[in-house]
């Protein structure tokens, strides 16, 4: 993996600037309805948005929640809010009341901005409801965001070292039963995460990255981080559309895809209706995240798409993106592991009793480095969340391989306790991706009275497959040798396995529905 990253400003307002700079006429943002914006025009239209919030009382430390979708103006938003120093806190655009009321709730944000509607859904009428009890203000954003003159506005942001950045970004990690975790990072912390993905993807400017996941994930803000530090152009997707967004990708000369298991199929079945010529000729490789790579996806990919197939990376909200690939690697490595440590990360894998694994060996995950967060909006989650080197416990079990190559093999809480022993679901999940059958597959352990748990295949098949049994299921395993007692005893076919926007499959939902 390449290790050098660009010198740079420790605030993303410097490094808006810095960018802005060195190639003021570049493009920096396309969008699916013809619009662009080079890298000076952005620093511009960000200080004409700075002032307008300036004018309506934003300032260094207010507080503003944005639930804005993929657009060019989400971007914009970003740095406007950088440059005023204010604490701006993402909201996923799916998220709806009670998750909303929640986090805006721990946030106290001072301005709210969001569509009138989207996709159908009043946003704005969500939002007067919850503002009745939070008592802030709401500015709609289903037009460009209001401009005001640039001479009115402050000094820009400006710090010694990271180490003096106050926490800036409250991103909350998405729960299913349980509350969202909102999660502090600096400018740099939050940046530091596009390390991984400028190193292992040696990005440049003539890279294109279509970005069709939230800008509000903090994967977001590692995109953004990573064009502004080697100049390459984001193609802003607002709703991913599986028949026409392909296209829109294609023709804006797509040379990285990304960036979950549905976008994936999706990019493969329009190169399919597309015919032998190639829909995406300068694609390098698909940039996955959110969810284990599979062998099997990975091989169909390169076949299908060309490139170098699927090119998986790890992190967490606490600490994105911690690990990348590099094109470089072996298609085994590709296809098994996550990659190596980004750029400054640090990884120990540590054993139940807190000692450290040996090279090879599977324990939990733990993690430190630049892009570590600054800590849990809710104190009581620090709790337990290091251990004694001070690392932070990711709850993710995995290996490190003598490559240096990450495995990760599940999580401390996504493992089927079957006759008190552990079955890896992430195992049975890759085994069985590999059936031709199997479009999407979950595993999860649901109750069973004789072995405490029983493992469950929850299956999406593939389009004109009518039939799949348990049986067929129990003899793919065994044909590749999976042992006995690791093979589903319970199937369930469903229209679509439930993913969140990053590819990570709900499976407490799952758990919830078929706990039975």
């Amino acid at each position: 993996m390449q290790e050098a990253i660009p010198e740079h400003p420790v605030t993303l307002w410097g490094v808006v600037e810095q960018r802005a700079a060195r190639t003021p006429d570049a493009v920096m943002l396309e969008d699916d309805l013809g619009r662009s914006m080079t890298f000076g025009e952005y620093r511009d239209t960000a200080v004409g948005v700075a002032a307008a919030l300036f004018a309506r009382g934003i300032t260094s430390g207010s507080v503003v929640s944005w639930q804005i979708p993929t657009t060019i103006g989400a971007v914009v938003l970003m740095a406007a809010l950088g440059r005023l120093d204010a604490v701006q806190n993402p909201i996923i655009p799916i998220m709806r009341e009670r998750e909303v009321t929640y986090i805006t709730g721990e946030a106290k944000p001072d301005l709210v901005i969001a569509p009138a509607t989207f996709r159908g859904f009043d946003h704005r009428a969500m939002l007067e409801t919850i503002a009745e009890s939070h008592g802030f203000e709401i500015l709609d954003s289903d037009h460009e965001l209001p401009r005001g003159d640039p001479s009115t506005l402050p000094p820009p942001p400006s710090y010694p070292d990271a180490v003096s950045l106050p926490a800036r970004w409250l991103y909350h990690t998405s729960g299913s039963t349980a509350d969202p975790k909102g999660v502090w990072h600096t400018d740099a912390s939050v940046m530091a995460g596009s390390y991984g993905f400028v190193a292992g993807y040696s990005t440049t400017p003539d890279d294109v990255l279509p970005v069709a996941f939230p800008m509000a994930h903090i994967g977001g803000m590692a995109i953004v981080t990573a064009s502004l530090l080697t100049g390459f152009r984001i193609v802003t997707i607002d709703v991913f559309d599986p028949e026409r967004s392909p296209l829109v990708m294609a023709e804006h000369g797509a040379t990285l895809l990304g960036s979950a298991i549905p976008f994936f199929h999706a990019y493969m079945a329009a190169q399919r209706k597309h015919g032998p010529e190639r829909l995406f000729p300068r694609l390098r490789t698909c940039s996955g995240g959110g969810a284990p790579n599979s062998p099997e996806l990975h091989r169909e990919v390169q076949e299908v798409l060309g490139g170098r197939g699927v090119c998986s990376s790890w992190g967490l909200t606490e600490f994105p993106i911690a690990t990348a690939p590099s094109l470089d690697d072996t298609d085994e490595q590709l296809s098994t592991t996550e990659g190596r440590p980004s750029p400054g990360a640090q990884i120990r894998v540590i054993r139940p009793d807190g000692s450290e694994c040996g090279s090879g060996e599977a324990g939990e995950l733990c993690l430190n480095g630049p892009q570590l967060f600054c800590g849990y909006a809710n104190s009581d989650l620090m709790k337990d969340a290091f251990d004694d080197q001070g690392f932070f416990r990711t709850g993710d079990l995995g290996m490190v391989l003598p490559s240096g190559h990450v495995k990760i093999t599940g999580r401390l809480k996504d493992v089927v306790i079957r006759n008190a022993e552990n079955i890896s679901a992430t195992e049975v999940e890759d085994v069985l991706h590999g059936h031709p059958k199997i479009l999407d597959v979950a595993v999860i352990g649901v109750p069973d009275p004789r072995t405490g748990e029983r493992c469950c295949a929850v299956v999406q098949l593939e389009e004109g497959v009518g039939r799949l049994t348990l049986a067929d299921i129990a003899e793919h395993c065994r044909s590749v040798g999976l042992a006995t007692q690791k093979i589903p005893e319970q199937l369930e076919l469903v229209d679509e396995v439930p993913r969140n926007p990053m590819g990570k499959i709900r499976k407490q939902e799952l758990r919830d529905r078929y706990a039975r």
